[in-house]
């Protein structure tokens, strides 16, 4: 309960400052603040990269303490550096202006997702994976990453459970469903809905980069459908089971997804022209009937669905609070990064815009694609794409206009790179715990960062040796 009383008290401290007659929320000046403001942000990503794998039983009973401590060591340093009006006003302005509408939106995607079950098997043949991933990798993008892995991955494990080789089935599955398949919406991959919260178009993904997604995934489903033929040659001469006929139950969530969609829609073309301040934090109408509909939503799946559904499909909350603890103290940690990043060449990250820049400041794309994927790859790919877009300016129409080429290139790196490892996107360590759980002898951290290198670095050079084809449109 401690990371629960570490937030309670920051919010109670909230609840006692709001009288203060002025909001600080631009007592941060990020041209005065140097390297060590970034230890919290590094730490809380460390901590989440090498605990699960260090001190596994430890990471999972405490993670929550110790995204908790991460958070207050961030609000703490600025109340005694800036005063603690400048405190509240960046706290609130993490939940407020990102957190919130991020974690509503995955509570309701993993909610409504939990409660569609999958029956039946089909045989796991090569053919029938391949074509699952393919409407996995579709569904991604309407859905969710995690909403898709959750309500393909039991089947496709139950199609190839007799198989003597379906680790790499899980492999692909979790690059293909859980990643490069989420790139065309907000609603698919939790760095576009960030973007997206930015003032990134909801249409904008799907404009700029479906060529380039169609030719990631149409290149890895080959690659995945020779290897898995391949591989089932030996298998094919084996008895195996009959199949059963496939059946969906819950059918009501899929009204609940499709009302989710209109919500983030209508959210971004209904402009009121009302909003509040809460603190220097400015909260519009819209958003809050978005929020709001959101939580309405993942309720009515709750109260429709029947039970036996959910633990069909071995639904728990835990995967959802993980993300919801950890990810509160990202946002809060990221706040003084993002403020040295603002600061531009006045900052403490000058050296960073400089290794993305070209000598006449223009920025490069190639290094922005690079350095956003291997740093999602090793982090998180959400972080990791927040201090790549303001690195890049922070302006929504700078980067969805002149600059589209750079936005792209974060995204793409952030979306696709994600896949590099277990950590790079909530869906992957989630796919491989179940995969474990049905006895598949799914690869170690390292080994599996090698399989997805094999199958996804050649790709990603394809990317970066045709910038100038005229189907990419990366320029």
């Amino acid at each position: 309960m401690i990371q629960q009383l570490v937030f309670g008290a920051l919010v109670a401290a909230a609840a006692g400052l709001l009288s203060s007659p002025a909001h600080a929320a631009a007592a941060l000046d990020g041209a005065t603040m140097g390297w060590p403001w970034a230890l919290p942000f590094v730490g809380v990503l460390v901590s989440i990269a090498l605990g699960p794998l260090l001190f596994p039983k430890f990471w999972h009973r405490h993670y929550g303490k110790i995204s908790a401590g991460w958070a207050a060591l961030t609000i703490g340093s600025i109340a005694l550096a800036f005063g603690a009006p400048a405190a509240l006003a960046a706290f609130v302005h993490a939940m407020l202006g990102d957190y919130l509408s991020f974690i509503l939106l995955l509570f309701a995607l993993y909610t409504t997702a939990g409660g569609i079950l999958v029956t039946g098997t089909v045989r796991g043949a090569p053919l029938t994976n391949a074509a699952t991933l393919a409407l996995g990798a579709l569904m991604a993008s309407v859905v969710g990453t995690t909403g898709a892995a959750m309500i393909l991955i039991r089947p496709l494990l139950r199609a190839n459970a007799d198989r003597t080789h379906n680790a790499h089935v899980v492999v692909f599955f979790i690059i293909l469903v859980g990643n490069v398949g989420g790139a065309l919406s907000p609603l698919g991959d939790p760095p576009l809905f960030a973007g997206f919260l930015r003032g990134v178009d909801f249409f904008w993904p799907v404009r700029n980069l479906w060529e380039q997604t169609a030719l990631v995934a149409v290149l890895l489903l080959g690659a995945f459908f020779a290897f898995d033929w391949w591989r089932y040659r030996e298998d094919a001469r084996k008895p195996r089971p009959a199949s059963e006929p496939i059946g969906v139950h819950g059918a009501i969530n899929f009204l609940f997804l499709a009302l989710i969609i209109a919500s983030i829609l209508v959210s971004a073309e209904w402009k009121p022209g009302v909003s509040f301040d809460v603190y220097g934090t400015k909260v519009e109408l819209q958003n809050l009937v978005r929020d709001a509909s959101l939580a309405i939503i993942a309720a009515l799946s709750l109260w429709t669905t029947p039970d036996t559904h959910r633990r069909a499909n071995d639904f728990t909350w835990e995967p959802i609070v993980e993300v919801a603890k950890l990810f509160a103290g990202i946002f809060i940690a990221i706040v003084p990064v993002m403020t040295m990043l603002q600061a531009g060449r006045n900052g403490a990250f000058w050296w960073l815009l400089s290794a993305v820049s070209a000598r006449d400041g223009s920025p490069h794309e190639v290094a922005y694609f690079w350095l956003t994927g291997l740093l999602s790859a090793l982090l998180d790919n959400v972080p990791t794409y927040l201090v790549f877009f303001e690195l890049a300016g922070g302006d929504a129409r700078e980067l969805t206009g002149p600059l589209a080429g750079t936005l792209a290139s974060i995204s793409m790196g952030a979306v696709y790179m994600g896949a590099l490892t277990y950590i790079g996107n909530a869906p992957n360590y989630m796919v491989y715990a179940i995969a474990q759980q049905h006895g598949v002898r799914m690869p170690n951290f390292f080994a599996y960062m090698l399989w997805a290198g094999a199958a996804l670095v050649p790709l990603f050079a394809l990317l970066t040796l045709l910038p100038i084809a005229p189907i990419l449109k990366w320029r």
